[in-house]
């Protein structure tokens, strides 16, 4: 009721007296009128009570929670809100017609605060004014399931404030439709979409949301459905006419994707000066030149410049000294840099370093740094302590447009081997933007004369640059530049969309390195080869003239006939598929697209995998992805498979298959599928274009045939792993808690019960399996069987709270009091040195509290999941604090006694924390057999357990808050902080961090190389590899390297060269083969077997076999009839003796 609101409550009594009353009045017609009047008098009450908002509210789309009200109607249509009316926060669609206000309709009920009703325009004047990048004074419930893998990246502040930020982009081509979709996938609070023109054919080359329906339509009112499909928490409205600068006032941030320089610095300097100011941007992608333009106002606070945790170390050593010298254990490299501040904890001895306060360092090592300061008069360093880098915000001075165009300062530079580019491009765009200005239109593709009259201008000014003026303004590069001047690319906007739509998020949040202020990119080494005939760039009247004005017609036919191989559909799979479609891959007679995919759509993969909508959670990703590509360009041809490809699928990507290929791409997430893809590339000699991202950086690898090396050439080292003996019993970091805790649950709750009912289903064959291993491992499993069947086993909930119970006395108590009566506190090493010595932490026993939530929400997941895996049904009370600790206190746990001669395992090469090995082991085994039967006679027929597996993104299964539990009680154990589930997730999910944009960048980057790929006869110096961090911002772009050449004699190959006979030759024709090339084979082998080798007599009775035959006698190899070939591996010296190493061999028999 307190809803409805006071006057509703008031009114009610009035109302139902009125009705009383007018039904004892003499006469109908009094009666039906007091009635209609009563009906009138609720209703209305109702409205201005916020009843019917409470309604709509649940009857709309849920929005996310908004700190402003928004407009139902404006009667000035011309603009996006009312000046005097509206401030910063509020927000609504604008009408420049019948058509646009049926989008402002949509959106006009989104609830405010949750309170259910609309806020009134007379209460303006006490809210209080939105500044930029600051957040939400209420903010909005996150939803993790979500937006989990940004919020890796992101955290929950930063997200918070996306929430709150209202954007403007303006522009509609293919540029602004790529920062758009990124951002409301992002999760902002609104995108407002501006578009003054009409959507043309020529759009369809690089815009996703248009088809050639909406040819004629405006592109904003054609844009807002689709945009609005992609995150139904965002409110996404459109603009339609002319933009005045006040209206700016209303957004946190401004994109501007096709705006002339003297509106673009009359709309920055309006920004600029603005209170608070709000952040510009001006970006322009034409043809295959692209610019950025930031500026944040006049003080911009970067609160986190990369987003990377702060550094810590463990120290082992503090130096009395004018400055002190500080080591820190070589347990990992120290990752400081001169100059960082650090703070420090938990030292003990010189206590004079815990007070918090920030210190600076300098000559930092791999595992020591200078600590500028005069430790002489502290204490005496004893143990212990952490020291960790303190991450200060970073105040940036941005300069308006106005004054950056003739002062650009530094330029962000992306290809050092284009160290001189930045600066021309500057000119560049500056004079297309005046012969536009000018002629009133962009230069035409191939018009010799509309390049000149470029050229021209630019060369005027540059002439006005004075110090400033360039040597030579490489007129070569200009042309280029003109002809395609007028088109947006697909890749270009994909990438451009990628870096744009990560400024904003800076813009809004603080988190990350502004762009500051220019960056230029070119990716001219995409242009065709062959020189191209101004006939070439002629429009043909199809969706493709834009890409068309660039590359030419013919390209454009190699494009379409092309065949592709698509390798996974998720986020780079996504962006793939819609780039493809867009640029007409695969879309002509001959042309055909493989795209495969064996997972299913998941609720977090809505946030950057845009094809997909809630309504395709657990659908086949290939198979949704495949058909939401085909509708952005209907002439697709492509075929959508559900196999992981591997050695299993041989006989579906059979050498037809991959012979037929043009080129492979690949959208993996994980090494080892893509070595296989990269041995096959190999193997059949195609191009495979590559590509990574996390959180918010990215990679491309082209791997062209006899270019470039392979993909596997060169390797990341692997991740160091924590002994088994630090997560077991020497934590120092919640790592190692979360990674004994991941364990420990599927222990628990997965294998445990599987071993039950393995041996349920076949009791003899189980045991026997057990008997015959006779080793510690058989024993502790049958011991936990046992336990599991036995003194462990659940009947009733209540079963299942005790079992939780003493497992936290096990876990957090018992364990610890074990571990400090085997190694006290005071303990020496043989050395004589402290057992308790920097890394590791001396533990404490936690004392059980039902009053200690942590306590209590560790037993009550863990007994939920203990009742799952033996069916036991959970009663409701178990979610009520009270009773549920009412039920654990009625728990008698036992007395632990400390034992003498436990061993710890201390070894950090130790693999295995198993019991050792015994030589009782198989008698002990045979008794736990008997009494493993004497258990499952007491059992209930058909009997089974429910192993539960480890699902890290359904929040109400209790998976991860067990998990987190486990970790977080175990890190109380060892004074390490806690975290929370969220962080917990990230680390025992091994969640990798994954946002839209470095995946928008990644594909966009990766499909520049395709242009060169599919045209052909490029060069190695024209191929890009690229790494970039968005974050920082970095771009690092290089040739790639080429494969290692092995000479011998005359002859030179590589590891893409593949030696080949046919008609299936005898051993000994292979051997006189290789005799011609001056080379002496000793061993020939196939699979794991061998098929020659000089030194067994015995091989040369084979030298008139078949090699086939002797692939299926010898290796026992199925060659199936997909099979035409089968490869030898062969080991040779040259003349000299010297070992040669050879290409593969293959032989073909069909």
């Amino acid at each position: 009721m307190v809803e409805l609101g006071l006057g509703f409550i008031a009114l009610v009594p009035i109302v139902v007296g009125l009705v009383y009353r007018s039904f004892d009045c003499d006469g109908g017609s009094g009666v039906w009128l007091v009635f209609a009047f009563v009906v009138v008098v609720v209703l209305v009450t109702m409205r201005f009570c916020g009843v019917y908002s409470s309604l709509l509210h649940f009857m709309l789309p849920r929005k996310r929670v908004s700190d402003g009200a928004v407009v139902e109607e404006e009667s000035d249509t011309n603009n996006i809100v009312g000046e005097s009316v509206l401030k910063k926060h509020r927000i609504s669609a604008v009408a420049g017609g019948a058509a646009d206000s049926t989008v402002r309709n949509s959106f006009s009920a989104v609830s405010d605060n949750n309170n259910h009703s609309s806020s009134s325009v007379a209460n303006e004047g006490q809210q209080q004014a939105f500044t930029m990048a600051l957040g939400d004074s209420n903010p909005p419930e996150i939803d993790e399931d979500l937006h989990s893998r940004q919020l890796a990246v992101y955290g929950r502040d930063t997200m918070r404030r996306l929430f709150a930020s209202n954007i403007l982009v303006s522009g509609l081509q293919g540029l602004g439709a790529e920062i758009a979709k990124n951002l409301i996938l992002a999760g902002v609070k609104s995108v407002t979409l501006h578009d003054e023109g009409k959507v043309e054919l020529w759009d369809l080359s690089s815009n996703f949301i248009f088809s050639e329906n909406d040819v004629g339509k405006n592109r904003a009112l054609a844009s807002v459905q689709k945009l609005q499909e992609l995150n139904n928490a965002v409110v996404v409205q459109t603009l339609t006419t002319k933009l005045k600068k006040e209206q700016l006032s209303n957004f946190q941030a401004v994109v501007f994707t096709d705006i002339s320089l003297e509106k673009a610095t009359e709309f920055n300097d309006y920004c600029h000066n603005h209170q608070p100011p709000i952040a510009f941007i001006k970006t322009e992608v034409r043809g295959l030149f692209g610019s950025v333009f930031c500026d944040f106002g006049p003080e911009f606070t970067v609160v986190d410049v990369d987003g990377e945790e702060p550094h810590t170390g463990i120290i082992a050593s503090i130096s009395n000294d004018n400055p002190a010298l500080v080591s820190c254990v070589d347990d990992e490299r120290l990752e400081f840099q001169d100059g960082d501040l650090v703070v420090f904890s938990e030292v003990r001895g010189m206590t004079e370093l815990n007070d918090g306060k920030p210190r600076k360092i300098k000559s930092s090592r791999a595992y020591s740094f200078i600590l500028e300061e005069d430790t002489t008069n502290f204490g005496t360093y004893e143990r212990g302590g952490i020291v960790t880098q303190v991450k200060e915000p970073k105040v940036l001075k941005f300069k308006p447009l106005r004054e950056a165009i003739s002062d650009p300062g530094d330029f962000l530079l992306s290809d050092f081997s284009k160290f001189d580019r930045p600066p021309l491009l500057h000119l560049a765009f500056q004079a297309l933007d005046k012969f536009v200005s000018e002629l009133g239109r962009f230069p035409v593709a191939g018009s010799e004369e509309d390049a000149q009259k470029l050229i021209s201008i630019a060369s005027g000014i540059n002439e006005t640059l004075g110090d400033g003026r360039l040597e030579d303004i490489n007129p070569k590069l200009l042309r280029h530049f003109a002809f395609g001047s007028r088109a947006v690319l697909n890749p270009m906007a994909a990438m451009f969309g990628g870096i744009v739509g990560q400024e904003v998020v800076k813009a809004c949040s603080g988190k990350f390195h502004p762009l500051f202020q220019f960056f230029y990119f070119d990716s001219v080494e995409s242009l065709p080869t062959e020189p191209l005939d101004s006939s070439d760039f002629q429009p043909l009247n199809s969706r493709y003239d834009a890409q068309i004005s660039v590359f030419g017609s013919k390209l454009q036919k190699k494009l379409e006939d092309a065949i592709v191989f698509l390798v996974g559909s998720g986020a780079l799979g996504c962006e793939f598929l819609k780039n493809i479609a867009l640029m007409g891959v695969s879309c002509g007679n001959q042309g055909k697209l493989t795209v495969t995919d064996d997972d299913v759509i998941e609720k977090s993969n809505l946030s950057r995998q845009f094809l997909f909508r809630d309504w395709n959670i657990g659908q086949a990703k290939s198979t949704v992805a495949a058909s939401a590509a085909a509708t952005i360009n209907p002439r697709l041809n492509i075929e959508a498979l559900q196999n992981r490809v591997g050695p299993e699928t041989e006989n579906v990507f059979d050498d037809t298959f991959w012979e037929n290929l043009n080129v492979v791409i690949n959208a993996l997430d994980n090494v080892n599928a893509r070595l296989y893809v990269d041995q096959r590339c190999l193997y059949f000699q195609k191009p495979l274009l590559e590509s990574g991202t996390l959180g918010a950086k990215c990679n491309t690898q082209m791997v062209i045939p006899h270019l470039t090396e392979n993909y596997g050439a060169s390797r990341d080292p692997p991740e160091k792993q924590a002994p088994m003996c630090t997560v077991h019993s020497f934590p120092h970091n919640i790592d190692h808690c979360l990674t004994w805790a991941r364990s420990e649950f599927e222990g628990l709750v997965e294998k445990t019960p599987a071993e039950v009912n393995a041996y349920l289903s076949n009791p003899g064959e189980y045991t026997a399996a057990m008997t015959k291993a006779g080793d510690a491992q058989a024993r502790d499993t049958l011991e936990r069987v046992i336990e599991c069947l036995d003194k462990e086993k659940c009947e009733i909930f209540q079963d299942c709270i005790t079992w939780s119970r003493i497992k936290f006395e096990d876990y957090f108590a018992n364990r610890v009091k074990q571990l400090t009566y085997t190694f006290p506190e005071d303990a020496a090493t043989s050395t004589g040195a402290p057992f308790w010595s920097a890394p590791k932490r001396f533990p404490r026993p936690l004392p059980f509290s039902t009053a200690d939530p942590g306590h209590l929400h560790f037993v009550m997941a863990s007994s939920i999941l203990r009742a799952e895996t033996f069916g036991i049904p959970i009663p409701d009370w178990v979610k009520n604090p009270t009773k549920f600790a009412e039920a654990v206190d009625r728990v008698m746990v036992p007395e632990f006694q400390p034992k003498e001669g436990v061993r710890i395992e201390t070894d950090e090469k130790a693999t295995n924390i198993n019991s050792a090995a015994s030589v009782d082991d198989a008698l002990i085994i045979n008794e736990l057999i008997k009494k493993l039967e004497q258990c499952r006679a007491t059992l209930p027929p058909g009997f089974r357990m429910k192993p539960i597996q480890f699902e890290k993104d359904d929040d109400t299964n209790y998976h991860m808050d067990l998990i987190a539990g486990l970790a977080n009680m175990r890190a109380r154990n060892y004074s390490i902080p806690e975290v929370d589930k969220l962080k917990a997730k990230f680390i025992a999910g091994r969640i990798i961090p994954a946002i839209a944009t470095s995946t928008a960048m990644a594909t966009g980057l990766v499909c520049l190389e395709l242009y060169k790929v599919l045209d052909g006869g490029h060069k190695l110096e024209d191929y890009r590899n690229t790494f970039a961090n968005l974050a920082l911002p970095l771009f690092s772009m290089a040739e790639p390297v080429p494969p290692k050449v092995i000479k011998h004699q005359d002859m030179k190959w590589t590891v893409w060269d593949r030696w080949i006979l046919r008609d299936n030759p005898t051993l000994k024709e292979l051997l006189d083969w290789l005799k011609n090339k001056g080379l002496n084979a000793y061993s020939i082998s196939c699979g794991s077997c061998l098929l020659y080798n000089s030194m067994f007599p015995r091989h040369r009775d084979r030298m008139d076999k078949k090699l086939a035959d002797l692939a299926r006698e010898v290796a026992k190899m199925e060659l199936p009839l997909y099979r035409r070939h089968f490869d030898v591996v062969v080991a040779c010296e040259d003349d000299e003796d010297n070992d040669i190493d050879i290409p593969l061999v293959s032989i073909y028999f069909r």
